[in-house]
């Protein structure tokens, strides 16, 4: 195998890093903060996850997103290894709005769960987690041609906005935090 130069490997040997960086919050995250190829995310490590304002968990709220995390990643092997599909094709599934395997709509199910947990981590237990089939962007057609539209299964724009405004609320009074604390400091407006 060959790996581009863009692959990106995060070593964690827990589930609920796993669940975190899975989740729908993350995602949200990483597609404002990251940059795109055509329509597609590319994950930059330095402004996607070193960035990221992790939740600040408790044995409990670990011990939840541990079990989530594991539960989720199982089923989805077991099921790209059934299917004979890897994460590119599954994943095309699980946005599919006209895809109705019970493997895959379970899967959908357990992603929620995860989302719940990981929301619940932040102790942002208001946000829903309800996802709808949305386009991810409008496609000119001016040619005609039949291609499948961009769906992808995820939170409607609201619940999507707050919480990004969340995240970058926490990311900016953390940042406050280590300036005040002096472990960073603040050059003529900028951040370092």
């Amino acid at each position: 195998m060959v790996f581009a130069n863009t692959l990106a490997v995060l070593a964690f040997q827990n589930y609920s890093t796993f669940s975190i960086l899975q989740s729908r919050i993350h995602e949200n995250w990483a597609r404002f903060l990251g940059s795109s190829m055509k329509d597609d995310l590319r994950y930059t490590p330095s402004d996607c996850f070193e960035t990221f304002p992790f939740p600040n968990l408790t044995p409990d709220t670990e011990e939840r997103l541990e079990n989530f995390g594991q539960e989720y990643y199982e089923f989805r092997a077991q099921l790209m290894q059934r299917n004979n599909q890897g994460l590119t094709e599954t994943y095309n599934r699980f946005h599919d709005p006209d895809e109705t395997d019970e493997d895959i709509i379970h899967l959908r199910e357990l992603h929620q769960q995860m989302d719940r947990a990981v929301l619940d981590a932040y102790g942002w237990t208001d946000i829903p987690t309800d996802c709808e089939f949305l386009l991810d962007y409008e496609e000119d057609d001016e040619t005609g041609s039949k291609r499948k539209k961009p769906y992808r299964y995820r939170w409607p724009s609201e619940v999507h906005d707050e919480v990004l405004a969340r995240l970058l609320e926490l990311n900016q009074a953390r940042y406050d935090e280590e300036v005040r604390l002096g472990k960073k400091t603040q050059k003529r407006g900028k951040k370092t």
